[in-house]
């Protein structure tokens, strides 16, 4: 299927819409969300960032795949292995089905730190899905930064042109539905996020 040059760029567009790269700003935490692909583009892309100093710590999120190990170890390997001390790489094992689940499961991570402010990095095709859910999970006094990493599997310019892009656009973009519909009653995330980090102060003054 051939298309016009206006057809071409309307449809990198909706590609790109869905990664977004947010500005620079001193970090207290980055965040590598969980299911990184063959060639580790979040871990390269997460310890680039450490590397400009945005942040002392790297927190690998990642699924429990057996009792003793999963996603979260592979994960700290692959930053390890791209030149990020051990001691700065926080493994956080969870069972998430989805971003929206492992959102949840950070809360109480973010709030045993006392992080007031992460950047949060996945795929380029997934960034705009993982603002939307961290902004409305994550209490607001949190600040929430996106940062994309490359996959090799997307093309945002050309997805329409390449089967494994075209069904990466088509997964997150029936991802992105998914998660407005969950999420269309989001203060009850944002006081379960809240009630987590107000349990956590509590236990400090005690």
């Amino acid at each position: 299927m051939t298309h016009t040059k206006r057809e071409r760029t309307s449809l990198s567009w909706f590609g790109a819409a869905f990664g977004e790269v947010d500005g620079q700003i001193n970090l207290v935490a980055i965040l590598v969300l969980s299911d990184d692909n063959f060639f580790a583009d979040r871990a390269t892309r997460a310890s680039e960032l450490f590397r400009q100093k945005l942040a002392p710590v790297i927190v690998a999120s990642g699924r429990r795949l057996r009792p003793a190990a999963g996603i979260a170890e592979l994960m700290e390997h692959d930053l390890v292995e791209r030149g990020v001390p051990r001691e700065d790489v926080i493994r956080f094992p969870q069972d998430a089905d989805n971003t929206r689940e492992e959102a949840i499961a950070l809360v109480s991570l973010v709030a045993e730190h006392h992080w007031h402010s992460v950047i949060v990095v996945t795929s380029n095709y997934h960034t705009r899905r993982s603002r939307y859910i961290f902004e409305r999970v994550f209490p607001e006094s949190v600040n929430v930064r996106v940062a994309s990493a490359r996959d090799g599997d997307f093309d945002a310019e050309h997805w329409w042109e390449n089967r494994k892009s075209f069904k990466v656009f088509a997964s997150e973009l029936a991802g992105m539905v998914v998660a407005i519909w969950e999420l269309r009653g989001d203060s009850r995330y944002k006081s379960q996020a809240v009630a987590e980090l107000s349990v956590e102060q509590a236990q400090l003054v005690v």
